[in-house]
């Protein structure tokens, strides 16, 4: 994937000089603002709107790990916003509303000059700029601010107010960029978890006036190991427990052992307890040493998933953890080539996920690169498949969203697919400037997605069986690889072009007037 990664970032780059000529306009959620901000929209047309409220349920506590029945919502009542890339365990919660109605850039971050630095490649530096994929912001209610954390490829995190774009912290540097979205803590201590290309996946307080290295774990700690010592995958964090997988091709789980000092300061004293290859012979055999791990590991049940750079999708039994009993591989299925998007699971149990088309060997073109499986079916667990792959080097980089009976997929050449959950029958289809390796974000029954132009799309889905309305589009500028973050109102998403972007109504826009893009 870095190959493909590097052809965006000249397009970006050009368009870091004009950037840095706008002085943009920011509206607090409080207040208006009769200056117009700079970026307009085309068009916007009304929405549903809805705002975050605490998930309510009648349901039994789950005796496991994570009750399949919490796919779709928000990750626990503990703290609210979006903790991390595609907002919980299962990869299934995109946010919460209202979805702006006539967007406009509300602040750009860094106010001045880029989020840039150089990374080697094959022995060769190249300059990176903005953010890439996945690239998804997390955002938390915090001390009466919306916070707003993000990894760049400004080789730093960043801590900004929802609100202004102002740093909230100092930046914390890392020693090379940062690819993939990182997780806030889910139980409320104030704890960032984030890997980079740096060797390096990090544990961050932020709960003093700068964030703190608490702890981090190299990639070579861990040995056999294959292929590189990036992170691109966002943790999950549960009971205490730190779930991760790497490009050094293993899976890790961390016991945090957080808690307080006598001054209130967090605390973690983490023990790294199991780790296992991500690999089998039989895989090596079949595609070598590419077998990285740049998915974010998704738990449903007492069961953790992931699949690998070889295309090796499995599942790991979890239930003994906590008791001490290492986990066990249980569900093994060869999809034949890369896979990068994570896997998303729905609420019974099924698994969607995107397939590259890279070696063009024979497995893949069987398989296809859209496949939903049934793990409970271990020995013949495809349920329907979908063949996407115009050329080589095509197929799904994004992760695929689940949205009422829908699968909604985007795919390298620019394709937006929705297609039936149950028979995998396409219901519609778009035609974007792709590449689109951005995930799929739907939130009040729009679909927002951006393309490689640079421009964000916002389409009405209310109805799945039938094409979507275009309801606004909004040209930020760069490759729109990074997934956005939809939060009360507000939009937070970078690009390729050197910025960080948030998004909300453009106060002096009058929303009852506006009709939707023809």
């Amino acid at each position: 994937m870095i190959s493909r990664v590097l052809g965006h970032a000249a397009a970006g780059v050009a368009l870091i000089v004009a950037l840095l000529a706008v002085s943009l306009v920011w509206a607090p959620r409080t207040t208006t603002d009769d200056a117009a901000p700079i970026v307009i929209p085309t068009t916007a047309a009304p929405t549903t709107t809805t705002t975050f409220v605490p998930p309510t349920t009648t349901r039994p506590p789950y005796d496991g790990w994570v009750d399949p029945l919490s796919s779709g919502e928000p990750w626990g009542t503990t703290v609210e916003g979006l903790l991390t890339f595609r907002g919980n365990p299962t990869r299934s919660y995109y946010g919460a509303g209202p979805v702006p109605t006539a967007p406009a850039v509300q602040w750009s971050f860094p106010a001045e000059g880029s989020l840039c630095s150089f990374s080697s490649v094959g022995g060769e530096s190249i300059e990176w700029c903005g953010t890439g994929w996945t690239g998804q912001p997390a955002v938390l209610e915090r001390d009466g601010r919306t916070w707003v954390a993000f990894g760049s490829y400004g080789s730093a995190v960043h801590f900004l107010d929802g609100d202004t774009g102002e740093r909230i912290l100092p930046d914390f540097p890392v020693g090379d960029i940062i690819k993939g979205s990182v997780t806030i803590d889910p139980d409320g201590y104030p704890l960032l978890y984030t890997g980079s290309r740096d060797n390096f996946f990090r544990v961050l307080s932020f709960d003093t006036d700068q964030p703190v290295e608490l702890w981090k774990l190299s990639a070579d700690a861990v040995s056999p190991t294959l292929w590189n010592n990036d992170w691109d995958g966002a943790a999950l964090v549960i009971d205490d427990y730190l779930f991760e997988g790497g490009e050094n091709s293993q899976l890790h789980i961390v016991k945090l052992n957080r808690g307080y000092d006598d001054q209130g300061r967090v605390t973690v004293a983490p023990e790294l307890v199991f780790n296992a290859p991500g690999w089998d012979q039989e895989l090596l055999d079949r595609v070598g040493r590419n077998v990285s791990i740049e998915n974010s590991v998704a738990i449903s049940g007492d069961t953790l998933y992931f699949a690998n750079s070889g295309g090796l999708v499995q599942g790991w039994d979890i239930s003994g953890l906590a008791d001490g009993t290492d986990p066990e591989r249980v569900f093994r299925y060869w999809a034949g080539d890369d896979i990068d998007a994570s896997i998303v699971i729905d609420g019974e149990g099924m698994l969607y996920i995107g397939v590259e088309y890279e070696r063009a060997n024979s497995r893949s073109q069987e398989v296809g690169q859209i496949i939903k499986l049934d793990p409970s079916r271990p020995d013949d667990p495809l349920v329907w498949k979908r063949d996407e792959r115009p050329y080589v080097d095509s197929g799904v980089w994004g992760t695929p969203a689940l949205y009422q009976d829908v699968l909604i997929v985007g795919t390298d050449e620019g394709r937006i697919l929705a297609l039936d959950q149950a028979t995998g029958e396409e219901r519609w289809s778009l035609q974007l400037n792709g590449p689109t390796w951005q995930s799929p974000v739907i939130v009040d029954d729009v679909f927002i997605i951006g393309d490689c132009e640079g421009v964000l799309h916002a389409y009405d889905v209310a109805d799945t069986t039938v094409a979507p309305t275009e309801l606004w589009t909004l040209t930020l500028g760069g490759c729109i690889e990074s997934t956005p973050a939809v939060w009360d109102g507000w939009i937070y998403v970078g690009t390729r072009a050197g910025k960080f972007f948030a998004i909300a109504d453009d106060p002096a826009a009058p929303t009852d007037s506006i009709e939707p893009t023809e």
